[in-house]
This record gives C-alpha cells, structure tokens and sequence, in this order.
C-alpha cells in the first residue's frame, strides 16, 4: 500500500492540476464574454452613435444576440473535434479564438474613426467569440464529467457554472475598479478598452495551462475505436436525449441571462439605480451565486440532477415574478440584492447541475458533440435574445411582459423535469 501512495498522490495532484486548467481556462473564456455586457453601458456610444441610451444598448444587446448565432456552430465544430481528437485539444482551440477575438475589440477604433467599418468589425469579431464559446462549454462539461470519481461528478461539473459566474463576477469588479478611478469621460473615451485587454492576456496565460493539462480518461479507453464519433448521424440516434438537453436548458438559460447579464441593466433603466451602485449590487449578488454552485453541486450527488431541477422549475415558475415587480420598485441596494440573492438561489438549482445532467445523457462518442449543439442552439434562440427581448419589450411600454415571459420559460421547462429520468441513476458514463 505504501509503495502506491506516490503513485496515488501524483495522480491526485495530476487530477486536480486539470480541473484546475480546465476551470481557470473557462473562467478566463466566459470573463472575455461577459466583458462586453458590463461595459456596454460605456462603449455603446463609441460605435453606436444617438442620442437615445435605450437606442445604444439595443444595439449593443442585438450586437450580444448576434454573438450567440455562432455558438451552435461552434458547439458542432469544436464538440466534433472533441469527439473525434480530444477534450484538450478542443479546450485549447476555444481559448485560443477567444482570446485573439478580445484583443482585437481592445485595439478596435470606433465609428468616429473608421465609420460604419466599427460596428462591422465588432459584429464580426463577437461571431468568432460566439464560436469559441459554444466549442468551450460542451468540451468543459464532457470534461470535467469524464475526469470525476463516480459519486463526486455533479460536484466536479458544477465548477463549471462556477467559474462561469466568477468569469463575470470578475468581469463586473474590474468595472467597478475601473469606476472608482476613472471619470465617465474617460470611461467612455478609453477606459472601456483595459478590460478586453487583461482578457487577451489573461486569456495566454490559460492557453499555456490547458496545453499541459491530461486528457480524459474516458476519452483515451474509447480512442481509436471503430464506431463513429462526433457525427451529426450519431447525434440524430440520440434524438431524445437532445430533445431533453434543449427542454432543460430553455427556462434555466432564460432566467440565468434574465437574473445576470440583463439585470444590470434592468437596475440602472428601470429601477433607477446609479451605474456604480448596480454593479456594486450585482457583484455582490454574482459572489454568493458562485459560492452556491459546489454545495448545490455536491447535493445532487446524493438526491440526484431530477430532484434539483424539479426545484428550479417550481420556485422559478412562481416566484420570477413577483421578484421583478419587487425589483421594479426598490429603492435600496440591500433590498435589491436580496431579491437578486433570492432569484439566484432559485437558478442554482439548475446550474449547479446542468452540465453533468447534460453529460450523463450521451455516449462516449458523442458526448461533447451532444451536449454542444443542441444547448447551444437552445441559448442561441432564448438565452442570447434574453435582453433584447427585455429592453425592446420597455422600449415598447411593456415592460412587465418580459417577466411573465421568463416565468413561462421556467414553466416549460418544469414539464421536462417531470418526464425526463433522472441521469445520475441512468448515467451514459458509468457505460464507458
């Protein structure tokens, strides 16, 4: 026994060494993402020119939305390189292109400068982000899953929604940074660029650490094998278990984007809130969720993905409503991250345990390519419109539809929950 304990602890450290590559890797991808949404209150101007905010932030959001197109595509193309070359391969690919894509907004001149070529370019640029973000969650969540002991992988995989929130967590405190010491003027003329400039660099360093990370081990056992893998004839074969992936993913992507990315927004247009104090209230708020996601993850190792996500689905189906009405009239900061605090706690209990409950569903051969395509088709459609949908309904005097909207979403969702079977009882993994 003794003579193996090196052997064990060098595994060990091995292990964690690659969670942790994997995981930083993620964050630094979705940190690039999110950027653009935190300071879009300063750079919309830059290449939208108006005199209407609500006008530069729809831009902005459709801009966001358009990001999302790519991602189905890259959750093909870098989920079929994953199956077919590797997990690791495919992680450093997606951090690669986001990475080149973040440098490249940092050094973008605005349409003062190079006129409707700015918007053009940045459109541009958010579609290569939007390929590398699809490609990153399904080779991380068919990661991670694969590299976990069998009663630990909704623990392992719900680093994933972790480092995720704490990609925009510290999308959100370089903001406020950036706010406490920089003027307005200065925010909107070049300030806006510092933080696209940290991702690229940020996003090098990752590069380096998942070059040297191991790969799967289920990955490895199945290499070389003669069934097909990462085919879109696989997938189709597989035709119920896409069905489920989308059916989860519509109300959980819907209220995440709702509850995150659009409520900073939502507490400076609707709320009345001052652009400091919302991304004080949002930071604080993305920290707790963060912190919600191992515990949460860790239970569903033991009451399973079905009975966490039934959860999700009742408390979001009644009570995203009355949450927003609340926030609609709020007036301090404490309340309104109580309430967000609130809303959060509900969407963990679906992000804590979305990838896994994803990656239980598919074989080997497919798993990357499965759960890629048809999650990022769902958050392509519902997730990546979110905030549009949000600010044009405002734009057009009706604000409180876009509430029962993601009420209705969680809603649908929740008859998924009550059909599907519980993956972590039929896991396709534990077949590898």
């Amino acid at each position: 026994m003794a003579a193996n304990t090196p052997l064990s602890s060098r595994q060990t450290i091995a292990d964690l060494r690659s969670i942790f590559s994997g995981s930083v890797g993620n964050l630094i991808e979705y940190f690039d993402w999110y950027v653009y949404a935190a300071f879009a209150l300063y750079f919309a101007p830059v290449f939208f020119p108006g005199n209407d905010p609500t006008a530069q932030l729809l831009s902005v959001a459709a801009v966001f939305a358009v990001g999302f197109i790519m991602r189905p595509v890259g959750g093909w193309l870098l989920g079929r390189y994953a199956d077919r070359h590797g997990r690791k391969a495919a992680l450093v690919v997606s951090i690669l292109a986001m990475g080149m894509g973040s440098l490249t907004i940092a050094l973008l001149p605005g349409y003062a400068e190079i006129g409707i070529a700015a918007p053009v370019a940045l459109v541009l640029v958010r579609l290569v982000q939007g390929l590398s973000l699809g490609g990153e969650y399904a080779s991380s969540a068919t990661y991670l899953s694969e590299i976990a002991p069998p009663n630990r992988r909704g623990f392992y995989s719900s680093f994933l929604f972790a480092t995720l929130s704490l990609g925009q967590l510290l999308a959100l405190l370089v903001l406020v940074i950036l706010q406490s010491i920089l003027t307005d003027e200065q925010m909107q003329q070049w300030g806006w660029r510092i933080p696209f400039l940290l991702g690229a660099l940020a996003a090098t360093s990752a590069l380096f650490l998942r070059r040297s990370m191991r790969e799967s081990p289920s990955y490895l056992a199945h290499e070389g094998e003669s069934r097909p893998h990462g085919t879109l004839r696989e997938l189709a074969r597989n035709w119920r278990a896409c069905l489920v992936v989308a059916g989860l993913t519509l109300g959980g992507t819907v209220a995440f984007y709702a509850f995150t990315t659009y409520m900073q927004k939502f507490l400076v247009n609707s709320a009345g809130f001052e652009k400091g104090a919302a991304s004080m209230v949002m930071a604080a708020a993305l920290g707790i969720f963060v912190l919600l996601q191992p515990p949460l993850g860790l239970l569903s190792d033991r009451v399973g993905r079905r009975a966490m996500l039934i959860g999700f689905g009742i408390f979001g189906s009644l009570f995203t409503v009355p949450i927003f009405l609340a926030l609609s009239a709020v007036t301090s900061s404490l309340a309104a991250l109580a309430l967000i605090v609130g809303a959060l706690s509900i969407v963990s209990l679906y992000s804590s345990v979305s990838a896994i409950a994803k990656a239980e569903l598919f074989p080997v051969n497919i798993r990357a390519l499965g759960v890629g395509v048809p999650y990022a088709l769902t958050v392509s459609i519902f997730g990546g419109s979110a905030e549009y949908v949000a600010l044009q309904l405002k734009a057009w005097g009706h604000e409180s539809l876009f509430f029962w909207y993601v009420a209705t979403c969680i809603f649908v969702s929740l008859c998924c929950f009550l059909v599907m079977r519980d993956t972590k009882a039929y896991s396709q993994i534990d077949k590898d």
